[in-house]
This record gives C-alpha cells, sequence and structure tokens, in this order.
C-alpha cells in the first residue's frame, strides 16, 4: 500500500446556491478550525 494525500472542501453558500466562501483543508486538520475562521470573516452577515 502506497502513500495518498487526501483533503476537504468547505464550502459557504447563500440561498440562490452561489459560493461565497471555499476552503480546501488536509484531511488531518479538524473540522472545527476552518468553519471558525470563515465564520470570523462574515461575522456581521450571518
Amino acid at each position: 500500500m502506497g502513500w495518498f494525500y487526501s483533503f476537504k472542501l468547505y464550502l459557504m453558500i447563500h440561498d440562490q446556491g452561489g459560493i461565497i466562501s471555499v476552503n480546501v483543508m488536509t484531511a488531518n486538520v479538524d473540522d472545527r478550525k476552518p468553519v471558525l475562521e470563515t465564520v470570523d470573516k462574515f461575522l456581521g452577515c450571518l
């Protein structure tokens, strides 16, 4: 068995389906970290 790389994609979309934010992280990152970073960017809009 060889090495492999995996990634997670985090998307934030608005009510009409348009993409607002995109984050790509490695699979070993805790799911809470990129979500909190994204929410901090849009804190006044949420």
